[in-house]
């Protein structure tokens, strides 16, 4: 490609080399030039910028409702045009162009920094199941875990054995560029263990069977499986595949060590695509779940698996709306349902009895706190609350409780709160698999505070710190100060947002800021401890965490009022946070820089087209941005059971929600900020193609500002989570924070 730069007298040429020339998937990009014959004096030597690529347009359109929507970039969807491939990777090239003179450098040393605070080789806390305790540890200088075990001794500390080692991931990994660990069971007897891989990235996982005396891999290989199960006596393996659009939805019974796969039992299947069907044992290891669940109904068939031959029956039938979960004791089904309850409720019946009317409230509905889950021990339930948008954990006492004492009466059942000391945190449960225990394991951290593993003893309330994961370096929790906030969203509705800064960061507007938000699925974002965020905040950056409606933080009716029809609440919240830093002070207009990350995607991009001079920089990762397109299409995964979430934009009502915020849809002729876009070559919950074609559309209705780039990095090895490897991971996060940093013009915190 030959560019001829106005006014220099310069000629340049642009090499996109091809892919198969480099070892890596990312070619670079390579520029020459040559001078016209011109006087000495009149030249000018200053070196041409690197030029975006510039896809080819095809003329596409569809029809919505009588509206006709151009979208003359659809064929990027075909990954089989060799332009497709040619476009990534000149993306790949333009950003390495980009890159090179600033932000790659600073990168650079924000990785070694990053990387000097973790102890990398370290082991995790092992976690008891049987006579032996699990944990994963790793090595430096290595990608991936290990999977280990020990025995442990009749006084239930673990033995000082030579460890088994059951999975090295690193020698998985070998000439392999992606590699991700799917489902991991040990069979009852110890003795065999089940475990998926994915190597592509597509989340397409198949399953092995290991002998753990031998070493050796039984011949089963299973395709496309979502989860597993052992029965009691070792010989059946149960678990799920999924379908052509990924849903999962057929349940399997397989006989051990049968390499035939076409011989196994179909025992359950979910015919409808607004469903997906999933499986778990109960922590008593007496029943398998075999959940059936929409975005708003839920159904749980069950099979004892100690009669792993029988049919399953169902716990509850589907009732549209009703939605629940269960955990089983002694009898008893512990049942977290919205029946009734919007914010759900925690009830018990006996288990050849579950209808609703013989349900005993435990907690009941309250406007004020919402149920989460449920697990239970065989003399204790502990329950994940979620009251002002903080998560909470309630123990309720069970070791009076009978299942063949009616009637019950839980309201005689003693409880207490497991309190914490910060005002902004997280908490939930922690690896917790045996069932008869007085030890609950949970997991605990703030912004301040690194990741936390204490045993809580259910009868003395003590807590034992098993575990902090360490910060290298001069990591010092007293130097920083974390807060909640509130801004005031367009209808009254107050938002919560998370900050933590350093305590000599200035509230002047000098100080750069990064909002981060997500905003979907009833999904809460916890607040919780990042090291490599301290790259960050010791350059005087502010991190605030918007609460904002369509996730979960503050219950259902916070969920529902940022879904469907009410989606636009999410994006206006989103804002109010944003123009709320700024206002009081946190950071100026142009120190503020946004992101989010699949359907936090949607919502930077969205939120950029109602306001594009809301910040200085936005990274949208994985970005969910060709809405209108990628729900109107039901062969692509995950579309048909999201009509739920989004609507089906071939019904006009929902179609006109949706096309009010679809980000690719809406891009105008604006200044907007600079932008990095992150996708993934074989992502398959949110295609690639909405990102490339996403940046496309917005390089050619921008406003022209040289200064603000709009780029585009692509991982033609990964899927939706990117790289796999830790260290390659780590190298994708000090890049977005380098383009932070020369974004903001920060130069002064590099």
């Amino acid at each position: 490609m030959t560019l001829l730069y106005p006014g220099t007298g310069l000629v340049f040429t642009t090499l996109i080399l091809s892919a198969a020339a480099w070892p890596h998937a990312a070619a670079p990009h390579a520029v020459t030039a040559t001078r016209s014959p011109v006087p000495d004096e009149h030249r000018d030597d200053t070196p041409m910028p690197p030029t975006p690529p510039s896809p080819k347009k095809v003329p596409h359109t569809v029809v919505f409702h009588g509206e006709t929507l151009e979208d003359p970039y659809f064929w990027m969807r075909n990954r089989d045009d060799p332009d497709t491939l040619e476009h990534l990777r000149a993306e790949n090239a333009y950003l390495d162009a980009v890159a090179q003179p600033t932000i790659q450098p600073l990168a650079d040393r924000l990785y070694q920094e990053m990387l000097g605070r973790i102890q990398q080789t370290d082991l995790s806390v092992p976690a008891r199941k049987g006579t032996y305790a699990y944990y994963n540890r790793t090595e430096e200088g290595k990608q991936y875990p290990l999977v280990c075990r020990r025995p442990v001794n009749p006084n239930g500390e673990v033995a000082e054995t030579p460890e088994d080692i059951l999975l090295d991931l690193n020698q998985l990994a070998q000439g392999k560029p992606y590699l991700a660990l799917g489902t991991l069971e040990v069979s009852p007897n110890a003795q065999l263990l089940a475990y998926s891989i994915d190597e592509t990235g597509y989340r397409v996982y198949t399953l092995r069977i290991k002998n753990l005396r031998t070493g050796e891999l039984l011949p089963d290989t299973l395709e496309k499986v979502t989860g597993v199960a052992w029965s009691s006596d070792n010989r059946f393996l149960f678990y799920t595949v999924e379908d052509a659009a990924k849903r999962s939805f057929r349940l399997y019974r397989h006989v051990v060590g049968q390499a035939d796969s076409s011989q196994d039992v179909l025992i359950d299947e979910e015919p409808d695509p607004l469903y997906d069907l999933e499986i778990e044992t109960t922590l008593d290891d007496r029943y398998l779940l075999a959940t059936h669940s929409s975005f708003e109904t839920t159904e749980i068939k069950i099979l004892r698996l100690d009669q792993p031959e029988r049919q399953l029956a169902t716990i509850l039938p589907k009732v549209e709306g009703r939605r629940y979960s269960v955990a089983h004791r002694d009898g008893l089904w512990f049942l977290v349902t919205n029946q009734d309850a919007p914010n759900f409720k925690l009830v018990v019946a006996p288990v050849d009895r579950a209808e609703p009317s013989n349900w005993v409230e435990v907690i009941p509905a309250c406007d004020e706190q919402t149920v989460e889950s449920v697990e239970v021990f065989k003399n204790h339930a502990v329950v994940r609350l979620t009251r002002d948008a903080l998560p909470r954990l309630l123990v309720i006492d069970l070791s009076e409780v009978q299942a063949t004492t009616p009637p019950l009466d839980p309201s005689t059942w003693p409880r207490h709160e497991i309190t914490f000391p910060e005002p902004v945190y997280s908490t939930y449960p922690g690896d917790n698999r045996e069932y008869d225990t007085t030890t609950f394991r949970l997991t605990y951290s703030s912004f301040i505070t690194p990741t936390s593993i204490y045993d809580y003893d259910l009868v003395s309330r003590e807590r034992v710190l098993r575990k902090q994961t360490p910060v290298l370096g001069s990591y010092d929790p007293n130097q920083y100060v974390s807060e909640r906030i509130e801004a005031t969203s367009h209808d009254g509705v107050m938002i919560p947002i998370s900050l933590v800064r350093r305590k000599e960061t200035p509230r002047d507007g000098s100080a750069p800021c990064l909002l981060y938000g997500y905003g979907s699925y009833g999904a809460s974002i916890p607040v919780a401890f990042d090291s490599n965020r301290l790259a960050l905040l010791d350059r005087g950056f502010v991190y605030a965490l918007a609460h904002i409606r369509g996730g979960g933080d503050k219950g259902e009716s916070w969920y529902a009022d940022g879904k469907m029809a009410k989606k636009m609440n999410t994006f206006l919240d989103f804002i109010a946070c944003a123009d709320h830093l700024v206002e009081r002070g946190d950071c100026a207009r142009d120190r503020l820089a946004i992101e989010g990350g699949s359907a936090g995607g949607l919502l930077v991009g969205a939120t950029l087209n109602l306001r594009p001079d809301l910040c200085r920089a936005a990274i949208l990762s994985v970005p969910f941005v060709d809405v209108l397109n990628t729900m109107s299409d039901e062969s692509l995964p995950l579309t048909t059971g999201e009509f739920l979430e989004w609507g089906n934009p071939k019904i006009k009502e929902q179609y006109d929600w949706m096309r009010r915020y679809c980000p690719y849809t809406n891009i105008k002729h604006a200044d907007y900020p600079a932008i990095l876009v992150e996708i993934s070559l074989n992502d398959s919950q949110v295609p690639y193609w909405e990102g490339a074609k996403y940046a496309a559309r917005l390089r050619e209705r921008r406003l022209k500002t040289d200064t603000d780039p709009v780029l585009v990095k692509v991982n033609l090895d990964a899927g939706h989570g990117g790289a796999s490897g830790r260290y390659d991971s780590l190298k994708e996060e000090a890049f977005r924070y380098a383009f932070l940093l020369n974004t903001l013009n920060a130069a002064d915190f590099q």
